[in-house]
């Protein structure tokens, strides 16, 4: 997931990555970090100390991804452990109860397209389930084409996690 972050990083036009009824002017974003993290799987999303203290890799069969416009979280499962029932019909097991594998998107720009960051966790759950490889993240970023795209992520868990404004020194003037 980590190297199609990396096809996504700096200035292109996202058109891919935009809904339809998107507003702005131009599709052209500069995306200066998407980044991809797996923290313990909690009941509660991660404070950002233990997102920053947390890197393993846990062998769960399932994800959740996190992303947004700094940190955000998406519960997205991907391998459906299914057994086999005595009719041959693939069915889970009784009061199996699996863990998920937790996420942590980080994205920063100076701004983002209407559903750009969905978008792109869609992309990345989707890299990171094996549908899609490296080279189809770089054709659907060429494509610009929302149908390029597979399903954007929910908006359920996303959450908008800091804001950086770059102003201009206060000079006192007397």
């Amino acid at each position: 997931m980590q190297k199609a972050c990396n096809i996504l990083i700096g200035r292109h036009d996202f058109s891919s990555f935009r809904a339809a009824a998107c507003q702005a002017n131009s599709p052209i974003r500069t995306l200066d970090e998407l980044n991809v993290i797996e923290v313990v799987s909690t009941p509660f999303f991660p404070s950002i100390s233990e997102r920053l203290k947390s890197s393993s890799v846990m062998e769960d069969p399932t994800v959740s991804l996190g992303s947004d416009t700094n940190h955000s979280q998406i519960s997205l499962n991907t391998n459906e452990e299914k057994l086999e029932g005595s009719n041959g019909e693939a069915c889970q097991e009784f009061g199996l109860r699996r863990r998920h594998r937790c996420f942590v998107v980080t994205a920063r720009a100076r701004s983002f397209l209407y559903h750009q960051v969905r978008l792109l966790v869609g992309v990345l759950k989707s890299v990171g389930a094996g549908v899609l490889t490296d080279p189809d993240v770089k054709r659907i970023l060429e494509a610009k084409s929302i149908t390029a795209a597979p399903p954007m992520a929910p908006a359920c868990g996303l959450y908008l996690g800091h804001v950086k404004y770059d102003l201009p020194p206060e000079t006192n003037q007397s």
